[in-house]
């Protein structure tokens, strides 16, 4: 735990934590292989929600934890976002072919963030520099956040050793967010994704 209709926003804010071929700042500790697979996206909003993801692309398949990532990102708002902006992510297992949600434990799982700006500000403070490859690509880290096009090239990361939570276990994945503000859909985003840990 960056950043324009929930699914950019939920993108950048995990590519924003890691510097190209450097690390990620919400690992916890080692952990000997992860692999995620299967991974894809949808907008999931009203046709009248102002943000929306355009694209988005994750190789390789599997994604490898640890290891490289390559990743590239489009999305566009029609309004600014600014404080205080409501993440609301609802997480889901696939457990005998039923979706059960995952309850929000140590703020992981199914979570109200109630102004993920502050978090912005919390994972680089104001006044600092956007982490790369942000700054290079003119991507804000910040609210407000301007109305218009967002994108993000072909940029590698290097993913390191992860600490899941014991819940997170191997299995069919599959995440909501919704992105809000004074009450409104600003935007939604669902990602699948399959796990397996060794």
């Amino acid at each position: 735990m960056k950043n324009k209709n929930i699914l950019f926003a939920a993108t950048l804010c995990v590519l924003s934590f890691c510097s190209p071929r450097g690390n990620c700042d919400f690992q916890k500790g080692p952990l000997k292989s992860t692999k995620v697979l299967g991974f894809s996206w949808e907008n999931c909003g009203s046709a009248k929600d102002p943000a929306v993801m355009k694209a988005l692309s994750l190789s390789p398949d599997p994604i490898s934890i640890p290891g490289d990532l390559k990743a590239n990102a489009a999305g566009s708002t029609s309004v600014a976002f600014t404080s205080p902006l409501s993440v609301n992510v609802t997480l889901e297992k696939e457990v005998a072919g039923f979706w059960v949600k995952v309850p929000c434990v140590e703020e992981l799982g199914s979570c109200h963030y109630s102004d993920a700006c502050q978090i912005l500000d919390i994972l680089t403070p104001p006044g600092q520099d956007c982490p790369e490859p942000l700054h290079t690509y003119g991507i804000p880290c910040h609210c407000p956040f301007k109305a218009g096009d967002y994108s993000l090239p072909d940029s590698d990361f290097y993913l390191p050793n992860a600490d899941l939570p014991y819940w997170l276990t191997n299995g069919n994945y599959k995440v909501v967010g919704v992105l809000g503000s004074a009450g409104q859909e600003l935007g939604c985003l669902k990602l699948t994704f399959s796990l397996h840990s060794a």
